[in-house]
């Protein structure tokens, strides 16, 4: 049974990972999360949160948000078009409503922001270049909330996240289905977080998050995609995909897969040290050495 003396948490987008920091998290504070499907709340009560029904597409229904707890965690994506994310504009709107105001809020954006370096490094610092409408949605996020966070007494930590991998989130269906990756040369580097890691590193920054704060929450590899292929193939005993040149590769594969493959980065993570928690799995080789068919 939760106690009211704890102090309370809302998660804001309880997907797969707002479900592990809901479960992480709930063993210390009263934990509400936000949903619109009232058919989640028993999954959600199950992990220690309480559910409230609401839809960030639908400011009319979060009234019941304001003032119910001053620390914030915002997982929820943007909607699914243009260049503003309304969705965060909904939710600080009410935010700033009621006596008992969010005093502390976590943003988990994503490294997408940084759009194309061609491989090169980049840091926190490294200014925004987003070139997909989705990317954009996400800067627009992140200078919204860094507005809005001094105005109005809110430390805001901003997490840039990269590619999200787990037991259950890696690419085999892309790996059995044949698809193939780019040519060596072409190919472009990805950077990438386990969901564990990730999960913890957000429930850390609850309490070591400085205010007005950017923290690449990724784990610092050099890995390209295509290498990154070949590894799950060869620890998951498949075949490794075929590599092509880009102009042909673009023509099979979706937009939005495409958009992410010709984009190259190598996302630094110097300031992940701030939160005080160390990596279990440093490099997704790590992970893949727990559950290969290859020990």
């Amino acid at each position: 049974m939760q106690s009211f003396g704890k102090p309370s948490i809302l998660i804001i987008g309880c997907g797969d990972i707002g479900l592990r920091v809901a479960r992480q998290l709930s063993r210390s504070h009263r934990v509400y999360a936000l949903t619109s499907q009232q058919s989640r709340f028993q999954e959600l009560r199950e992990v220690g949160a309480i559910p409230i029904l609401g839809n960030l597409d639908q400011p009319e229904s979060l009234w019941r948000l304001a003032g119910l707890a001053q620390t914030v965690i915002h997982l929820a994506p943007p909607q699914n078009s243009g260049n503003r994310d309304c969705r965060t504009r909904n939710l600080i709107r009410i935010l700033a409503q009621g006596s008992n105001a969010v005093r502390r809020l976590i943003y988990i954006s994503t490294t997408g922001v940084y759009g194309d370096h061609r491989g090169a490094k980049v840091s926190e610092i490294t200014p925004v270049n987003p070139q997909s409408e989705r990317a954009k949605r996400r800067v627009d996020a992140e200078r919204v909330l860094r507005l809005w966070g001094p105005a109005n007494g809110v430390a805001i930590t901003i997490l840039r996240v990269p590619g999200i991998y787990a037991a259950d989130r890696l690419p085999i269906e892309r790996l059995e289905s044949q698809t193939p990756a780019l040519l060596p040369e072409e190919d472009a580097y990805s950077n990438h977080i386990h969901s564990d890691d990730l999960a913890r590193l957000v429930c850390a920054a609850v309490y070591h998050g400085k205010p007005q704060r950017i923290i690449n929450v990724c784990d610092g590899g050099e890995t390209k995609m295509g290498d990154y292929f070949d590894e799950v193939a060869d620890a998951f005993e498949l075949q490794r995909p075929a590599r092509l040149p880009g102009n042909e590769l673009q023509k099979i594969v979706s937009p939005m897969l495409w958009s992410f493959m010709r984009e190259s980065r190598r996302v630094t993570n110097a300031r992940l040290s701030e939160l005080k928690t160390p990596l279990r799995y440093p490099s997704v080789g790590h992970f893949l050495k727990t559950i290969s068919k290859n020990p």
